[in-house]
């Protein structure tokens, strides 16, 4: 099993889900929100920096996936997700982790089969595949989303380069 931290970026709530996963198996370790003060944007920056580097030395995942940026038609907010994409990312490679990235639509087709699905039938199927109760925050789930999407699309990965490799 591989341990996996998936980050849903944000300004203000940064969520994160850790997994161990064999791709077909995966059991829930940790889960939550990084709830960011009303501070000027470089501080909360330096937060997610800095929070995502504790939950790496706790944890130990040996690899990291993240959202991208969901584009809308506010271009102020975008940038902002950009930047809190960008200060998980480096408290990742500063780790030394390979760091994946998955678009919203990806993640939720593979978590949910629709990549048009809504937060409440992601928060449900990210709790019937972790077999958690209780209560998960959106951002939070979305985080547990984007791990065990990445722990699919690697073991599909892995299965399609070990199918073509004996052939000629």
């Amino acid at each position: 099993m591989r341990r996996i931290l998936g980050i849903d970026p944000g300004s203000r709530v940064t969520g994160y889900g850790i997994i161990d996963s064999d791709g077909v198996r995966s059991l829930h370790i940790a889960s939550g929100c990084i709830r960011l003060a009303q501070d000027d944007l470089p501080q909360r920056l330096g937060v997610i920096f800095q929070e995502i580097s504790h939950l790496l030395q706790a944890h130990r995942p040996a690899e990291v996936a993240i959202e991208q940026v969901f584009v809308s038609r506010n271009a102020g907010a975008a940038l902002k997700l950009g930047q809190a994409r960008g200060a998980a990312i480096c408290a990742a490679v500063t780790a030394g982790l390979p760091v994946s990235e998955y678009s919203p639509r990806s993640v939720k087709q593979a978590v949910v089969g629709a990549g048009g699905a809504d937060k409440a039938q992601v928060q449900h199927m990210v709790k019937r595949l972790l077999r958690l109760s209780g209560e998960l925050a959106a951002d939070e789930a979305d985080a547990l989303a984007v791990a065990l999407s990445h722990a699919h699309t690697r073991t599909i990965l892995n299965r399609l380069a070990g199918a073509g490799g004996g052939r000629r």
